[in-house]
This record gives C-alpha cells, sequence and structure tokens, in this order.
C-alpha cells in the first residue's frame, strides 16, 4: 500500500490535517462554534466554486471566502449566528452559490465531486506543502495565543473580568478556524468537514477534564480515523470520508457509553 505514491501523499496529508483538527476542535466546541465550522465547509464550497469558475485554484477561493466570513462573523458578534434563521439563511445561500458558479464553469462534476466529498487520494506533493505551510501557521498562532485562548474558550466570564480582549479572540479564532476548514476540504470534504473538526474532540471529552489530555485525545482520535479511513479504503475501494466519520462515530459512542456507565453507578 505504501508503495505508491499517491498513499504515501494521502497519509502524510491526512495526518497533518487529523493534528491540526484535533488541536483546534477542542476550541471549537469549548467555545460552541461547531454550527460555524459547519457554515464555513458551505461557504468555502461556494468560495472553492468560485475559483473554478475564475480558473484558479481552489484553495484560493476556500481562503477568501472563509476567512473573510470569519472576521465579519467577528466583527458582528458570534452571538448573531447562534440564530437557527441565521445559520440556515446563509448555508442555503452560499450552497446555491455555489452550484451557480459550478453550473457557470466548464468544470462541474469533477470538481463538486472533489469539493463536496474531498479527494485525499488524489492530493500531489504540492498540495501536500500546501497544507503543511497552512497547518504550521494555524498551530504556531494557536501556541502563541494558547494562554488567552484556553481562557477565553472555557471560562468567558473569567476572561472578560480580567480584561482580556475577548472580541479580538473571537476574531483571531474565527480566522484560524477558517483557515482549519479550507484546509480539512481537501481531505473529507465541505459536506463531511466537521467530521474532523468537532467529532474527536467531542469524543476526548467522555475520556478526561484535563484540557492538555482533550487536545491529545482529540489528536489521537482524529489520526486513527484518518488512518483508519485510508487503510480500509485502499482495501475496498469505498470512500475515504466514509471510513472516517464512521471511525470518528464509533470513538465518539463508545465515549458517550462509557461515560453514562460510569455516571449510572455512581
Amino acid at each position: 500500500m505504501l508503495q505508491y505514491s499517491f498513499m504515501q501523499h494521502a497519509f502524510l496529508a491526512g495526518t497533518i490535517v487529523a493534528i491540526m483538527c484535533g488541536v483546534i476542535g477542542v476550541f471549537v466546541m469549548a467555545r460552541g462554534l461547531s454550527f460555524i465550522s459547519h457554515t464555513f465547509s458551505h461557504i468555502g464550497f461556494a468560495g472553492a466554486a468560485f475559483s473554478i469558475f475564475m480558473g484558479w485554484d481552489p484553495l484560493i477561493g476556500l481562503l477568501l471566502f472563509t476567512i473573510l466570513s470569519g472576521v465579519t462573523i467577528g466583527q458582528m458578534g458570534v452571538q448573531v449566528f447562534r440564530r437557527d434563521a441565521s445559520v440556515s439563511v446563509m448555508l442555503s445561500v452560499f450552497l446555491g452559490l455555489g452550484i451557480l458558479f459550478l453550473s457557470l464553469s466548464l468544470k462541474q462534476a469533477n470538481f463538486a465531486t472533489s469539493i463536496l466529498f474531498g479527494s485525499v487520494v488524489g492530493i500531489s506533493m504540492n498540495e501536500v506543502w500546501r497544507i503543511i505551510i497552512m497547518t504550521i501557521i494555524v498551530l504556531f498562532f494557536i501556541t502563541l495565543g494558547y494562554r488567552w485562548l484556553k481562557f477565553d474558550s472555557f471560562d468567558p466570564i473569567g476572561s472578560k473580568a480580567a480584561g482580556l480582549p475577548v472580541h479580538f479572540i473571537s476574531v483571531f479564532f474565527l480566522v484560524l478556524l477558517a483557515i482549519s476548514v479550507s484546509v480539512t476540504v481537501q481531505i473529507i470534504g465541505a459536506l463531511l468537514v466537521f467530521a474532523l473538526l468537532t467529532v474527536p474532540a467531542s469524543a476526548a471529552r467522555y475520556y478526561t477534564q484535563s484540557i492538555f489530555g482533550m487536545i491529545l485525545l482529540s489528536v489521537l482520535f482524529a489520526i486513527v480515523g484518518v488512518w483508519g479511513g485510508l487503510i480500509l479504503s485502499y482495501y475496498t475501494n469505498w470512500p475515504v470520508s466514509f471510513f472516517i466519520t464512521v471511525i470518528e462515530a464509533l470513538l465518539y459512542f463508545i465515549g458517550l457509553t462509557k461515560r453514562c456507565l460510569t455516571l449510572s453507578v455512581h
């Protein structure tokens, strides 16, 4: 399996993205932003479709649309977008725009499938390097602002009382999340991006109460999902994204069952 260059690229890119998603996913869940990561994936779909229509690299549109949306949401306030109606309208509008741009372009079917469902086994080494660079950027800034981000994510009232620049932290994090979504879409697709961004972190919460422990377990679960998905996909010829979501879901439900059993005993 690993004698093929496309599988080597897939494992490398998938592992890197899994590490990034495992780290940022813990803060996504702590800040209650799983709905925004889902919204960003639809916005990214529209951005990638716009790039295809313009003849650009899809990643340019992904980054452009998601980062601008992240800054806009951060400026207007996350609370505004927590309303079901706002989220539904945004999802519908950007999904519609994506379909429009694809219908106007000459490269519809292959690119649409790639954007919506991911194409990890079709990633080139150049794309792997881009993923590595963007992952390093995201992880560098998370490390740089780790103390503020941890404080604001897990104790928002305390961070306000302490005088932290909570508005700046919110915009800062949303931009990092936008970049993360743009990278993850290439692996698992716009429709299933939340499977790597939220499910491993959600599962990790059932196994430990330590924030650092959650990050480590979330990264581990994300890597297990990606590796398991790639191996099973190779031998069955079924979609990688399907296996990744199933494995992550199993890890989540095992953790949930463990928590329920622990609570029933006590």
